[in-house]
């Protein structure tokens, strides 16, 4: 009788046990038991939010709960990338952000979070080139002859940016430096969309953006592409060399979509993320649909070499944003 009633009591503590686990170890198990926010700090529908909204739209059909956008936009990423930073470090949180993570340290000196430390790389979704553009007007028609121009002409040309500290803004300063210490003065917009119509009627000679805005305005001839920033031609542009092949060596530059997480977030949520994120930029609708906006999509990374990449940007940018003497409140 002693013996039965033992066997009961250890019986009864086997399956209890689970109960004894930790919180953190229950919800990796059963992860994700509520909705993901993936926070973008950028506006609705615009050229940070629609691949965001394409990867979630995807990742909800793949997951047992639903991916949410929600837009945070202020003080240039930094508001949205704070609240993830500050968010529980569960996963049900995540930022969808850009280049602007491996700037904004260098940018605004009094960050309420620390771009790398305080967050955990999941993956990294793919890049976006850019393309240099000169109004009809520059008596260049290539590369080697627009650098000649300047060198000729030092400071009295102007380029258009997408505001100051924004990555055309910092591709464009890179360009400058690696073609000779070219001196031509910096004009910010409030986006290309504002800065388009000065360099169409030669107000700014030259101007960086990115590949999917400024093809249009090449394919119809109203400017002329000289360069476009990627290791390789752009299929939709296949006359347009690269910076290198066109005599600026090593010149590479991408704006690029990363998704992020809590610093502490559990490794084995951090994990399932990362596959099933992979999955989603290895479908060939997704990467259609990326492909027609310019991006070239990423299904290989981990969070190791995601990581990586974004402090190897860092390493790379924050030298141009010094010399360029950029500095935000």
């Amino acid at each position: 009788m002693m013996l039965h009633r033992r066997n009961l009591l250890a019986l009864g503590a086997a399956l209890s046990a689970p109960a004894l686990l930790p919180a953190g170890a229950r919800a990796q198990g059963d992860y994700p038991n509520q909705p993901i926010r993936m926070v973008v700090p950028f506006s609705a529908g615009g050229p940070t939010d629609i691949p965001a909204r394409l990867v979630a739209d995807e990742l909800s059909k793949m997951l047992p709960q639903r991916v949410i956008v929600e837009n945070r936009t202020g003080a240039g990423t930094v508001v949205g990338a704070d609240a993830v930073a500050k968010a529980p470090k569960d996963g049900h949180t995540l930022l969808y952000t850009t280049i602007s993570q491996a700037t904004i340290r260098a940018i605004y000196p009094n960050l309420p979070f620390d771009p790398v430390k305080d967050f955990q790389p999941v993956a990294l979704t793919g890049t976006i080139p850019m393309l240099l553009m000169v109004n009809k007007q520059v008596p260049a028609n290539n590369l080697q002859e627009l650098i000649a121009l300047f060198k000729k002409e030092p400071g009295q040309y102007d380029y258009a940016s997408t505001g100051s500290g924004a990555a055309l803004h910092l591709a464009s300063e890179l360009f400058l430096k690696q073609a000779g210490g070219l001196k031509v003065n910096h004009i910010p917009y409030r986006g290309s969309a504002a800065a388009m119509p000065d360099l169409l009627n030669g107000t700014v000679a030259m101007m960086l953006d990115v590949a999917n805005s400024a093809m249009p305005f090449v394919q119809s001839g109203e400017v002329k592409g000289l360069a476009i920033s990627s290791a390789q031609r752009l299929p939709q542009l296949p006359n347009i060399p690269t910076f290198q092949e066109a005599g600026v060596p090593g010149y590479e530059a991408y704006t690029w979509h990363m998704v992020l997480a809590p610093a502490g977030t559990p490794q084995p949520i951090i994990a399932k993320l990362n596959e099933a994120i992979n999955k989603v930029m290895a479908m060939d609708s997704v990467r259609s649909k990326l492909s027609d906006l310019t991006m070239s999509t990423r299904s290989d990374t981990t969070p190791d070499s995601t990581k990586k990449w974004l402090t190897d940007e860092m390493a790379k940018w924050e030298p141009i944003i010094k010399e360029a003497g950029i500095k935000l409140d």
